[in-house]
């Protein structure tokens, strides 16, 4: 289901096939079981890897999978384009998520990589 990759000591998982796609919450857990299993709780989604109802903040699939990432302390980066979607809900539910430190909504993977690679501090 995913495969495994390496930056800079950071462990971070990417979906293994692309048309890998997360319709519920069974399928978080799965993911983030097989992440875990490999000491890695990073994760990095793109919006294709998404069930179009996550993007439906009515069905509550958005908030069901992503209390799960919180709930076991993984970092989340979904990558895309979000400006396509004219949800006024959706556009604040993105942007408060991007103002924390768990889950992220980016454009790019360089973007992504930023968000959850641990820098190197020098004391």
């Amino acid at each position: 289901m995913v495969i495994f990759r390496e930056f800079d000591k950071t462990k971070i998982a990417f979906p293994a096939e692309e048309n890998f796609i997360i319709s519920c919450t069974q399928d978080a857990v799965d993911l983030l079981g097989e992440a875990g299993s490999e000491n890695c709780n990073n994760i990095i989604l793109y919006e294709r890897n998404l069930h179009e109802n996550f993007f439906k903040l009515t069905t509550g699939l958005a908030g069901d999978i992503l209390q799960k990432f919180s709930n076991y302390r993984f970092k989340l980066a979904i990558i895309g384009d979000f400006s396509k979607y004219q949800s006024k809900s959706l556009k604040d539910f993105i942007y408060e998520s991007n103002k924390g430190n768990s889950v992220f909504f980016v454009d790019t993977v360089d973007n992504a990589l930023s968000k959850l690679v641990k820098k190197n501090s020098v004391f």
